[in-house]
């Protein structure tokens, strides 16, 4: 297993500080595939769901964000998801990160190979993420190169970090539930509001928000007309003022 060197370290504690400071359950796959992608350098990173009964791939997060909503939409061109080099991994009881090239010598001449490259590039790595059941789940890092061992050694020192994602997730939906979020102001917007607001804030476009919270821009622009509502605002400028003067964005 390849060295870590200092600044490998400095990178895990950037993702953990990142992680923490993130209280929005619906934008942590987002901010982990950002931040892979810079990590390991990659051309890029995407979060899936392979739902082997079903015979669908689903995409739930993915960086960058110029390679826009990879199969937003679930896709089932492929006759046996579960021959993925991940799956037989995973069935095979593995579940530390792996370098596909590793594990599987027909990879490079799989369907799943040419769809690779498409998007990540001939060097993929995959890191398990346990958490659903019914579901592989994993990210999958893509590059040009081929990743090395040291690329391995920091995967596998951040998956106990990602791991947590979950629980983490789970709880600020709990806590959500239970007590939903009222601001001081007196405007009772929801948690989702309040998200979209700061997102808002940000300078993010309808667009750009749909792309952090995996949603449409359709449904981005629902939730901004019931803050203008809220708020007693009917433009973006106005109500980003409004929202700094009462505290509810930074």
């Amino acid at each position: 297993m390849g060295q870590l060197g200092v600044r490998d370290y400095e990178q895990m504690l950037d993702l953990a500080v990142a992680i923490l400071e993130n209280t929005d359950p619906e934008t942590m796959w987002s901010l982990i595939t950002k931040h892979l992608c810079e990590v390991f350098d990659c051309t890029g990173v995407t979060f899936s769901g392979l739902y082997i009964a079903e015979r669908v791939l689903w995409t739930e997060a993915w960086a960058p964000e110029s390679h826009g909503p990879i199969a937003l939409d679930p896709t089932d061109r492929y006759l046996s998801p579960d021959q993925h080099p991940l799956a037989l991994h995973v069935a095979s009881g593995g579940t530390s990160p792996v370098i596909f090239s590793r594990i599987s010598e027909r990879w490079r001449h799989s369907p799943w190979y040419d769809s690779a490259r498409e998007t990540g590039g001939e060097g993929q790595l995959g890191l398990p993420t346990p958490g659903d059941p019914l579901a592989l789940r994993s990210l999958i890092l893509g590059r040009d190169r081929e990743f090395t061992d040291r690329d391995l050694a920091l995967a596998t020192r951040i998956q106990p970090l990602i791991l947590t994602v979950d629980t983490q997730a789970r709880e600020f939906r709990r806590l959500g539930a239970a007590a939903p979020l009222s601001v001081s102001t007196g405007h009772d917007l929801t948690p989702r509001e309040l998200t979209v607001l700061g997102l808002l804030a940000e300078g993010l476009t309808s667009q750009g928000i749909a792309h952090r919270l995996l949603i449409s821009p359709h449904t981005v622009n629902r939730h901004l007309e019931k803050v203008y509502r809220k708020l007693g605002t009917n433009n973006r400028v106005s109500t980003v003022l409004l929202a700094k003067q009462h505290g509810l964005v930074p």
